[in-house]
């Protein structure tokens, strides 16, 4: 059966060399041939990320909680990791100082801790929203489920 689109087509009579893909044969400098077609790579060996060490939990902390200070995510969506007065704490914080005020989203520029043992973390954090600069201090506690909390938090009073 033959396909709609397809149709017999004579074979030339001259004997010019074919036109189209290069020939298998290796050429003379012991180099693969290489492809004119940038779509597939030459070389087919599989290539391998090397594996990113997980971020520290400070660092998510940090971030999790300029989400909320901001107003770009609700209080709720880091209710599971703050403890319970850390919790008040942020609410309170999040009502009465937000960090975009100003039109500029707020991003972090540094993470700092102290570990005073190993199960707990003191973290200060260097926030710029827009040309001024804030402080966020905040406390990580290890639970009993091995799970890190939030249990202070604390934002630079906001100057008129």
């Amino acid at each position: 059966m033959r396909k709609v689109m397809t149709r017999p087509r004579p074979r030339p009579s001259t004997s010019r060399p074919p036109t189209g893909r290069p020939s298998a044969s290796r050429p003379p400098t012991g180099r693969p041939p290489t492809r004119g077609d940038s779509r597939r790579p030459a070389d087919r060996r599989p290539r391998t990320v090397p594996a990113q060490p997980p971020p520290h939990p400070t660092e998510v902390f940090a971030e999790r909680l300029l989400l909320v200070l901001s107003g770009q995510r609700p209080l709720h969506w880091a209710a599971r990791h703050i403890a319970n007065t850390a919790y008040d704490d942020l609410a309170r914080l999040a009502e009465i100082t937000p960090l975009s005020t100003d039109g500029h989203r707020p991003t972090i520029q540094r993470v700092g801790h102290y570990q005073p043992h190993p199960e707990a973390y003191e973290v200060f954090a260097r926030v710029a929203t827009g040309p001024r600069l804030r402080a966020l201090a905040f406390r990580l506690v290890l639970g009993a489920d091995r799970r890190w909390r939030c249990t202070a938090v604390e934002l630079e009073p906001t100057r008129p």
